[in-house]
């Protein structure tokens, strides 16, 4: 190492401040694995959803019978015959009725089976599980169950059996309008299928909540029990509540599968998705109507969800509360 000389006393001479260079193929390395984990899900977004989606809204102004390529301009000849059509009316208000049901029971049963759930001293991972389950079964699969084994509507039914023991005679449940038993299968198998799922949110919700708001409750004489569920949980599950009542709300005009195999020969409580098949997939398969009543039923459902949204707030800071 050089030195110099101050006054006869050796010094070490100054280092060179060496330019540090970024590092680019860390940089470049980086995005290439950003598209390569995030490409193929935007590719197949692309393909299997944007594309269909605005190949539907092209197809319902013109006149596609029984081919998917566009034949004819009508405008909205589709659209008209979709709102006058007195069978997928029927069905829109028939399940707004139906959303305006199952989602406050869904929302109700599992915000109870989450806070059952997050009571838990032991065993807690084991019953959250049991109650998650239920989510991974196919929709096809348990409305079959519920069809041919508990609610059949014969004495060897599940149901039937256990009325029986009470003296009540056999029940038609899926044969019969009047009266309609036929909601109390659909209804129970949805909200088989779907409590758990939206318990998981609920329980991350709940344990997010801060300890320190229960002991100052506490402290201010609040009682365990209705006063701080009321007053401390349910304000702070506030946003938890509104993406899962968007989400139910959508998922409630969007039911097929368990309506399909349930009710497959029925004419009646048919939800309008499966009003859509039939105009699109049945004896005269007319695409074009069935993709202007598609677009129909997404504008709803995007109305009622904003509706939703703005009547809880759903985007709003804390501070606009």
């Amino acid at each position: 190492m050089s030195t110099t000389t101050t006054r006869g006393v050796a010094q070490p001479a100054p280092a060179k401040v060496s330019k540090t260079r970024p590092r680019r193929g860390l940089r470049a390395s980086s995005t290439f694995n950003f598209w390569l984990f995030t490409g193929p899900f935007l590719i197949g977004l692309i393909i299997f959803v944007f594309v269909p989606i605005g190949w539907s809204i092209w197809l319902s102004f013109f006149e596609a019978r029984f081919t998917v390529t566009p034949s004819e301009f009508v405008g909205f000849e589709n659209y008209q015959q979709v709102l006058t059509d007195a069978d997928f009316r029927g069905s829109l208000v028939t399940f707004t009725v139906f959303a305006a049901f199952i989602v406050p029971a869904t929302w109700a049963l599992s915000l109870g089976l989450a806070l059952l759930v997050n009571r838990l001293r032991f065993m807690r991972a084991f019953f959250r599980s049991v109650f998650f389950l239920p989510t991974a079964v196919s929709y096809v699969a348990a409305s079959l169950i519920w069809k041919m084994s508990l609610f059949n509507g014969v004495r060897f039914g599940l149901a039937n059996t256990v009325l029986g023991w009470f003296g009540v005679e056999n029940i038609a449940w899926l044969s019969n309008p009047d009266p309609p038993w036929y909601w109390l299968v659909i209804v129970t198998v949805r909200l088989w299928l779907q409590s758990g799922f939206y318990m998981i949110l609920f329980i991350a919700a709940l344990q997010n909540i801060p300890r320190e708001l229960y002991e100052a409750a506490s402290l201010d004489g609040a009682k365990p029990g209705w006063q701080t569920f009321r007053h401390i949980t349910l304000p702070q599950l506030r946003a938890t509540s509104t993406a899962v009542i968007l989400l139910l709300l959508v998922a409630a005009y969007q039911a097929f599968d368990e309506f399909f195999n349930l009710l497959s020969k029925a004419t009646w409580g048919q939800p309008p998705l499966v009003e859509l098949y039939k105009m699109a997939l049945g004896e005269n398969q007319n695409y074009g109507a069935g993709s202007a009543g598609a677009v129909v039923l997404t504008l709803l459902i995007c109305v009622v969800t904003l509706l939703q949204g703005k009547i809880m707030g759903f985007g709003r800071g804390e501070e606009s509360k």
